[in-house]
Order: C-alpha cells, then structure tokens, then sequence
C-alpha cells in the first residue's frame, strides 16, 4: 500500500531540486519569458551537476525522468521496513517530486535541462537493457504529433523501411519539446502502414542523423524559455539496433509497448502542474493576506470572504491533484499496471493547473494581471499541461474506456 509520508531519501533530492528552483530557475524566468528561443545558459551549470551527481549515484535533482533510473523500479527509498513491505520508491516517484519541484521554479526552464528530455521517459519505458545502456545518457526529445493529427497517436504516418542494416525515416513531426537542442530524438514511425496502429515503432535518432533538419521554431503562448520544433525527417538513416523495444510487429498486443511510454510521462506532467498550481496558491495567498483577508481551515468556507473560500476551493483540488500523481507514479515503481491511473492523474492536474493559475490572475486583480509578479507568466505556462502528452479529451476517453471495459473501437 502507498505510504504518503516522503521517504527521507526522496525528501532531500526534493529539497535539492527545490533549491535550483528558488536559485537558479527563478531568477531567471521572466529574463527567458521575454527572450524566447534565446538558450538559457544558467543551466549549463545545472547540467554539470546534473551529471556529476548521476554519475556519483547521488540522487538526480531534475525534473525528467532518466532512463536508467525509470526503467528499473528497483530503488528503495524507505529503509528497511519498506523493503519487507516489497514498497519500491524508485525512478518514477524521484522523477515526479523532482519535476515538481522545478516547475514550482519554471516549467519553461525545466523542459530545457540539458540531457533531461521527454525522450528519455521514453527510453525508460521500452529499451532493451542493452539499450539503456547505450542511450542512458543522452539528452532525448520526442517526436510524436505531426501536421495531420494531435492527441491521436495511432494516426502516425512517418514511415520507416529497413534498408540492409539501417532504418530509412521519412515525415514531418511538429510541436517537438527542445527539438532543436536535445543531441537525440525518439520518434514514433510506422515499419509497416497495412498493420495498423500495432506497426507504430519508436525510434532513437540521433540529432546530426543526415536527412534529420529543423524546419522551424514556434513562437508559443507560455514556456517560451523551451523550443518548440518542427522537424522533417527525408531519407534519414540510422542504425538498425536504433528502433526502442522488439522490431516484430504483434497485431494481437497493438502498439501497447510504445504506448507504455505514457505510463511513465503522464505522471511527470502532472506534477509539472502541480509545481506550477502550488507556485500560484503561494503567492495568492500572500497577496490575499497582505490585502487583509484571512484564511482560516477552522471555519466553514461559506463563513468567510468570497476569496478566501475560493482559496480553499483551489487548493483542495490541488491537493487531489498531488495525491492523484503519488499514485501514479508509485504503481509504475512497483510494476503496477497504471495505464488509468496516469491518465487520471494528468487529466485532474492539468485542468486544475490552468483554474488555480488563471483564478489567481483573477483573485490577485491589477497586480496578477500585470508583470510585478510571475502569476500571468504561470497562467500562460500551465496551458501547455493540459495539451501535450494528450490533452484533457484524450485522458477523460481513456479514463472512461478503462472504467467502462469498452475498447478504442467501442468508445470513440
């Protein structure tokens, strides 16, 4: 059973990511906010440390999940008795309290921490062990969504041919996070369009990989400290070994082991919400107080001030949020099946990360609708939460798929 209370392991990695939060990440936001695709050289620092402390075995202190790390589900962060208990706290709970922590900080610079990417979740959750071994240490984006569809990941049409002993990618994918900065690209192709959804491979491209360029930059409404790439891919080789997982094409099991990748990112996402909704209820509430109103947890909400009641409002549903992601990520450590439980969680966090942020602006008045404070920033950076990795529509389907046992043909 999940035990709420933070190991004391995890508690001190969560503090450090705090830290670069509160130092290095605060700072510095709003400087990126208005210089977007302008690279965050703060983080260079960061992504020393980053590295030194991986390759020490001290715990990791960004926000993404390492392929090492996420894969295993091995670390036990609570003594002892947590191990009788066959209680992991492994990669997948470090990895979401950590991008907690730096999204509390900036969600922008946090997407953009060198070697970090949302590719390496992916790598996690299909590599072969030789594989992580490999690509453990890269910096890895990933490529799914392209001009023609969005959340619907099965309408994939990048094609890849295996040609002697390389992989021959072509297609165009858009909306890449740090596509242009990330040294390796994990990309979702078909190997063979007349099988469907079950042909969808994802594939590790390196960023130099000839016939792999960079058609544009997107201007973005918020986390803007992050680039946003277009990438065409035209008879772009790679080595054969580069495709993540088995390359047999199983009708019967479905794209079900790329698909996997989402148990592991989901969660992450939605601690990035939870970061960025915790970073606004602090300071709202030090608005709210300083503007004389008082929030008490002793007398019933509709006894106080309109805007302290809606205070509680926001924060019990930050807490269900927060509790919603534990869960999440703790099943995946403990190698529980959390397909539905990811998508819960991303589907409560990231709407209740765009409300908290955007009644904020609206609670804090002139003051949240102006520069002085980074709450409009939060609202614009917390849009993006409720979209990628699929968007709110997409989890409340898979939600109800797997509560009502209907199939993707029977609820559509």
């Amino acid at each position: 059973m999940i035990n709420l209370e933070l190991p004391k392991k995890l508690r001190a990695s969560a503090n450090q990511a705090h830290q670069v939060a509160a130092e290095i990440f605060r700072p510095a936001s709003r400087k990126y906010d208005l210089a977007e695709h302008e690279y965050p050289v703060e983080l260079d620092t960061m992504a020393a440390m980053v590295e030194g402390l991986a390759d020490s075995g001290t715990q990791d202190i960004s926000g993404a999940s390492g392929g090492r790390k996420a894969k295993s589900g091995t670390e036990s962060g609570g003594g002892h008795a947590t191990e009788l208990l066959g209680n992991t706290n492994g990669g997948n709970m470090s990895a979401l309290l950590n991008a907690l922590e730096t999204c509390w900080g900036d969600v922008g610079l946090m997407l953009s921490i060198p070697y970090q990417g949302l590719g390496n979740a992916a790598i996690a959750a299909v590599a072969t062990d030789e594989q992580l071994e490999r690509f453990g240490k890269v910096w890895a984006a990933m490529a799914i969504t392209e001009p023609s569809f969005g959340s619907d990941s099965a309408a994939v049409s990048t094609t890849a041919v295996l040609d002697g002993d390389e992989w021959v990618l072509n297609g165009t994918k858009i909306f890449v996070t740090a596509g242009s900065r990330a040294t390796h690209i994990v990309v979702w192709a078909s190997v063979d369009k007349s099988k469907g959804r079950a042909a969808i491979k994802s594939f590790v491209v390196p960023r130099d990989a000839p016939g792999l360029t960079v058609a544009r930059l997107e201007h973005k409404l918020g986390i803007k400290a992050s680039d946003t790439a277009e990438l065409r891919l035209e008879d772009c080789r790679i080595p054969a070994d580069n495709i993540l997982g088995s390359p047999e094409v199983n009708v019967e099991k479905g794209f079900a082991g790329v698909m996997q990748t989402f148990d592991n990112t989901r969660p992450l996402v939605a601690a990035m919400a939870v970061g960025v909704g915790r970073a606004a209820l602090e300071e709202l509430r030090k608005i709210l107080e300083d503007a004389g109103v008082e929030i008490s947890y002793d007398i019933p909400a509709n006894n106080q001030p309109a805007a302290a009641a809606e205070f509680l409002r926001l924060e019990s549903d930050w807490e269900a949020a927060y509790l919603l992601s534990l869960r999440a990520a703790w099943m995946a450590d403990n190698k529980k099946p959390n397909s539905l439980e990811a998508s819960m969680s991303k589907a409560k966090a990231g709407r209740m990360g765009t409300d908290v942020t955007l009644k904020a602006v609206e609670l804090a008045g002139a003051i949240g609708y102006s520069e002085r404070t980074l709450l409009e920033k939060w609202s614009r950076d917390s849009k993006i939460l409720d979209i990628f990795e699929g968007t709110q529509q997409i989890q409340q389907l898979i939600v109800a798929r797997r509560v009502l046992e209907l199939s993707s043909a029977e609820l559509k």
